[in-house]
């Protein structure tokens, strides 16, 4: 049994699950050290809490000493798809909501673009919903694709930003700050940022005029910053109210 590979695999169960290493180590009665030595393979969990994993978290024996869900390529592949698909018809059922509920005599009235970003270290999903008065703003998810950033933060927050004429406006935020250091995956899956009935038109958006920040700071008080520039799909076609 490869010892790396499975304390691997119960990082991957234990995020899955959205548990920290001390909400872990709590479940089992054992101390979040122990846990971490488990999850950086150099050491391993006795026979009876390997059973009780997988009694908890519904993976099989076979699947925990080889270190790996057992199924297909293919049908993880699929599964990514499909969450990314009910990710994207969630924004679009919220920003619809929110403007049903904002703006009752024009509530037919309205286009969605897709929000991207041309940083290679991220991607999300977001949108923009607009009509010629307004424009609502929803992002989902953020994943960082940059590499591994196994640093532990105390303190992270992401910034929604608007640039405009050498002026910046904070427009939204998500924030952690707690006891327990997390990693920056731990913290991308749980954000969300909303921003409904934004007084910006769609068409007064320029590519990358809107950004998110990142500042990251672990124990020691460093901090590591990542921008990510978004930028709208296409350009806005309603015509302004004059």
């Amino acid at each position: 049994m490869d010892q790396e590979k499975f304390g691997q695999f119960i990082k991957e169960i234990r995020k899955k699950n959205n548990l920290t290493q001390k909400q872990l180590a709590d479940k089992y009665h054992v101390t979040y050290q122990a846990v971490s030595k488990w999850e950086n393979g150099k050491n391993m969990p006795d026979k009876s809490l390997i059973k009780k994993m997988s009694e908890d978290f519904d993976v099989s024996l076979d699947e925990l000493f080889d270190g790996e869900f057992k199924e297909t390529k293919e049908a993880r592949k699929s599964k990514n798809n499909n969450f990314y698909l009910l990710g994207l018809l969630l924004i679009i059922f919220i920003v619809l909501l929110i403007f049903i509920l904002n703006d009752k005599d024009d509530d037919s009235n309205f286009e969605f673009k897709h929000l991207t970003t041309t940083c290679e270290d991220f991607n999300i999903i977001g949108n923009i919903a607009y009509n010629n008065k307004k424009s609502a703003i929803s992002i989902s998810k953020v994943e960082y694709c940059g590499g591994d950033d196994n640093t532990k933060y105390t303190k992270i927050e992401c910034t929604l930003y608007e640039s405009h004429d050498s002026m910046e406006q904070k427009i939204s935020s998500y924030s952690y700050e707690g006891e327990d250091a997390i990693e920056l995956e731990e913290f991308l899956e749980d954000i969300s940022l909303t921003v409904d009935d934004y007084e910006k038109k769609c068409n007064e958006y320029t590519n990358e005029s809107l950004y998110l920040l990142i500042n990251a700071s672990n124990s020691g008080s460093k901090t590591t910053t990542y921008k990510i520039p978004l930028n709208i799909e296409d350009s806005c076609d309603f015509k302004v109210e004059k």
